[in-house]
């Protein structure tokens, strides 16, 4: 079976829990809703009741028609005996089904409510874990975790309240084959011995089946959400063929761990039915040399005969409980994983940071990714608050690494970080953040319109802020070329606008959520001249009186910038203005001449 495990291994913020802990932590879900769930106990006890009566009811007018047949009795009063027996046995049913229809109807209300419950304990989860958490983990996987495996964990309970109903109808037929003939019986019980052994012996294979099936099924997802988002850049290098034989081979893996879960919660029933058969061989044989030799009547074969199905199908069901049981506990491992996974960005104080003025020191801060790659050993840098440091240097510098390590999205490993001259990790982390605006290079839009988007980061903002902070920059111009102008539907990630519009979205719900620090991830790197100059624009007012860290790529705001840090492999190569920088003719000017000179509006590519 190796073959078809390979390649779905547990992520690494899976655990392994115990079957008790998983059931209390299940049992607490549905606490809220224990009046519903005593409802649907008291209408499971009384369809077992009515169920296990049925065959009670066939079984004394079977003798009681055959007794008058005996004695040459058959009066027409027996036939009306007959009559309202069965009009009592149709009325049974119709109780059953009423109790039953009572029972799903509750039930289905009680699950559905549990899995909304665990469904946004799982998205609350997915929005607290920090960025690292992505970078590590695909966020197919992710989402097949908060879907897929939250709807299978109600198969915990509607197994568990199977089992009740099935508890209940197994001890009503052991009590009734008792009192009415007790050898018959014992042929009956010595055949749950043999049906809960079968059912046992496949517990084990269930677990690790029904776990790697949950697993292939995440890799399902992500591979379809990973060949979606990418599809542009599959087409412009003809890859389809490619990334449709990726799916091919995840498709492939998936089909044979379903089938072989297919296989294995397939076979057991037709097993126990085989032992079940045996059981009834035994008892229309057996059970017919008494009604024979008259130590049983013929109503109480009949009884065993029928009574026997509605004694092996609760047992079956109680037997294989475990095997199918582990569906829906597979599932609510692999969610409980991702609501239990440990932070990595942890804050030690819980300080609310009402308006930052937003001094910013790094000292002897030690950072890496992985344990494999440093990316800041001993890093000192302070900024003045409402100073605009633009951060260049080669890639893999740490430039954004600053950035990321300023809004907390990633946990720094030694050293500190203060801003106002506390510590960082001592802040509220929503109300830190509420502090900062955080433009990347490539911005992500929601679906929706422009004016949904800036208003994104303050949704109480009004109409007339809107339109006021969007008229900030550029003068606004930039509105005129949208179709709808603010109600223009942006479509998904932003697609149905141009990426200077994009970017130019972006900064506006920043300035509306109006930060003290602003981390710019260089937001003029992917538009065109016009654009450029609009967004420069626009900063060049708000950033008069905010301290913003800049990754910089285009000269124009490098030159607006109050100081430069010039970076290589986490060290502080050089730092000052861009004249300064300039003139000393060290790594600064090396990068300008190779990187930014050409950006000049002076610059003359045939001069030496």
């Amino acid at each position: 079976m190796g073959f078809v495990m390979d390649g779905l291994a547990a992520e690494a913020y899976d655990r392994t829990y115990g079957d008790r802990e998983l059931l209390a932590r299940i049992l607490r879900y549905f606490r809220p809703y224990i009046g519903v769930m005593t409802l649907v106990a008291g209408a499971i006890l009384l369809t077992s009741t009515v169920d296990a009566s049925l065959p009670v009811m066939i079984s004394v007018g079977v003798d009681r028609l055959a007794a008058e047949v005996a004695a040459g009795d058959a009066s027409a009063e027996s036939w009306r005996s007959a009559w309202g027996l069965l009009a009592l046995f149709l009325a049974a049913g119709v109780v059953s089904w009423t109790l039953n229809f009572v029972r799903q109807w509750f039930t289905a209300h009680a699950v559905g409510n549990v899995v909304l419950d665990v469904r946004r304990d799982a998205f609350d989860a997915v929005l607290a874990r920090d960025m690292s958490f992505y970078d590590e983990f695909p966020s197919g996987k992710i989402v097949s975790r908060v879907t897929s495996d939250t709807q299978d964990f109600a198969t915990v309970v509607t197994l568990t309240l199977n089992l009740m109903s099935q508890l209940g109808q197994l001890l009503l037929v052991s009590t009734v084959l008792l009192v009415v003939n007790v050898q018959l019986a014992l042929i009956v019980l010595g055949i749950a011995p043999l049906v809960v052994g079968v059912a046992l012996a496949f517990r084990a294979i269930a677990r690790r089946t029904t776990t790697s099936a949950r697993r292939v099924l995440a890799e399902v997802n992500a591979t379809v959400q990973e060949t979606i988002t990418g599809i542009g850049v599959a087409k412009a290098f003809r890859q389809e063929a490619a990334i449709y034989e990726a799916f091919q081979q995840v498709n492939a893996r998936s089909y044979r761990l379903n089938l072989q879960q297919g296989l294995v919660f397939s076979s057991i029933f037709p097993v126990l039915g085989v032992v079940g058969g045996l059981g009834t061989a035994g008892i229309v044989y057996f059970g017919g040399q008494r009604v024979l030799a008259g130590a049983a009547t013929p109503g109480e074969w009949y009884l065993f005969v029928q009574t026997i199905f509605l004694f092996l199908f609760p047992l079956t069901g109680i037997a294989s409980f475990w095997s199918q049981f582990q569906l829906g506990m597979s599932a609510s491992e692999r969610v409980f994983a991702l609501v239990d996974a440990e932070p990595r960005v942890t804050q030690t104080g819980s300080e609310p940071a009402a308006v930052l003025k937003g001094r910013i020191e790094f000292d002897a801060v030690d950072f890496r990714y992985t344990d494999k790659e440093q990316v800041l050993s001993g890093f000192d840098l302070e900024i003045p608050a409402g100073q605009t440091v633009a951060l260049v240097g080669h890639t893999g510098a740490g430039k954004s690494s600053l950035g990321k390590l300023v809004a907390r999205f990633y946990e720094f490993q030694g050293g500190q970080i203060r801003v106002d001259g506390a510590d960082v990790r001592g802040f509220d982390l929503a109300s830190y953040r509420r502090n900062l605006g955080i433009v990347q290079q490539t911005p992500f839009l929601f679906s929706g319109t422009v004016r949904d988007n800036i208003r994104y980061g303050r949704p109480s903002a009004s109409d007339e802020e809107v339109i006021e902070i969007a008229g900030r920059i550029g003068g606004g111009d930039w509105l005129e070329a949208l179709e709808h102008g603010l109600d223009t539907d942006v479509g998904e990630g932003g697609r149905g606008i141009s990426m200077g519009q994009r970017q130019l979205c972006a900064l506006a719900r920043v300035l509306l959520q109006d930060p003290s620090i602003l981390i710019l991830d260089e937001a003029t790197a992917s538009v065109d001249p016009l654009t450029e100059a609009q967004i420069q624009e626009g900063l060049d007012v708000v950033l008069q009186t905010r301290t913003a860290i800049v990754i910089a790529h285009r000269l124009s705001t490098v030159r607006s910038a109050d100081r430069i840090v010039v970076l290589d492999h986490g060290q502080i190569l050089e730092e000052g203005t861009h004249d300064e920088l300039t003139e000393q003719g060290g790594h600064y000017a090396e990068l300008y001449d190779t990187y930014f000179r050409h950006q000049s509006l002076d610059y003359d590519p045939t001069a030496a």
